[in-house]
């Protein structure tokens, strides 16, 4: 039986942290309470979003979105991590491992997109507030996020699709706590050229397409607010876009500080901490930023707790 069956047969090893036992009780303890905190975190703001009509404005609407593809990216890692967290490594089916993998891809490319597409919500409301509401038209904002979503589980479906076409040998344990790109590749035996460059190919236009709207949205409504002749009306208007830099930072941040050091390759222990980022970290944080820091969203759990209150005493 050659590698690939056998590889097809058995499917991989998950090493997680293993190279750290003395510290897995508490990455599990880590791991578990972050993750009960961006499930309430993300289904709170679904929620809370669409029961309350003030929030039914286009930037509520995608962060409708933003929490759904973190709670989706979260609990397609999450819960099998958790998993090799308690028994030290665990074993992972050839088919489990791909649709990891293929879902990591593309919920990571869709919350690149959607965060371009939220400054580009912040630009219009900032600098055109007058046709702001012409301009985000539901159908736009529509049309918007399937934009987002094809291009995320279209572009993954490639790397996946490539990516199974591989040749896997003997050695079937991954070092990392789930299935990822990088590592699937490092335990093939056939050529993974194609994929390496389609990787680092797809990386780059994703990142410069969506840092480009990023920036070009905020050079404009810099300028903008410095126009604002009063102050306090200066501070109003950053407000409205102070929640989407921090969400933007949280999510960009580790991986720049991780991979863009020169002559300096990432180890396996910072992309393992890369990927905590990305599949915990941010995702737990997101809910809290937007809640923390919003008027809007604060005002709306007050309605909702006042409405069950009034409820509740109507029933008494």
């Amino acid at each position: 039986m050659d590698g690939e069956n056998l590889t097809v047969l058995s499917g991989f090893i998950l090493l997680g942290f293993s190279d750290a036992p003395e510290l897995q009780t508490t990455i599990f303890t880590v791991f578990l309470s972050l993750y009960v905190l961006m499930v309430l975190g993300n289904l709170m703001m679904i929620l809370l979003i669409n029961a309350d009509p003030q929030l039914h404005t286009p930037m509520y609407f995608f962060l409708t979105h933003l929490s759904f593809i973190d709670f989706c990216l979260s609990s397609a890692i999450v819960p099998k991590a958790l998993q090799t967290l308690l028994l030290g490594r665990s074993h992972i089916s050839f088919l489990g491992c791909f649709a990891q993998l293929y879902f990591f891809l593309a919920l990571t490319i869709c919350e690149c997109f959607l965060l371009g597409v939220m400054a580009y919500d912040r630009y219009t409301a900032v600098c055109q507030p007058l046709l702001y509401t012409t301009i985000m038209s539901r159908a736009r904002c529509y049309g918007m996020m399937v934009l987002v979503y094809t291009t995320g589980f279209l572009t993954s479906l490639v790397h996946t699709i490539l990516a199974g076409r591989l040749f896997f040998c003997q050695t079937r344990s991954i070092n990392h706590f789930f299935c990822e790109l990088p590592s699937l590749l490092q335990l093939s035996c056939s050529d993974t050229r194609a994929n390496e460059v389609l990787q680092l190919s797809n990386a780059g236009l994703n990142i410069v397409g969506s840092v480009l709207m990023i920036l070009l949205s905020y050079v404009y409504i810099l300028h903008t607010i410095l126009q604002i002749p009063l102050a306090r009306r200066r501070l109003k208007a950053f407000s409205t876009c102070a929640s989407h830099l921090t969400a933007i930072t949280i999510f960009y941040a580790p991986g720049m500080l991780a991979y863009v050091q020169p002559r300096k390759p990432c180890s396996g222990d910072q992309a393992k901490l890369v990927s905590v980022c990305y599949t915990l970290l941010t995702p737990t944080l997101n809910p809290l930023i937007y809640t923390l820091r919003n008027k809007e969203v604060k005002g709306a759990l007050r309605r909702l707790w006042v409405r069950k209150l009034v409820l509740h005493l109507t029933r008494l």
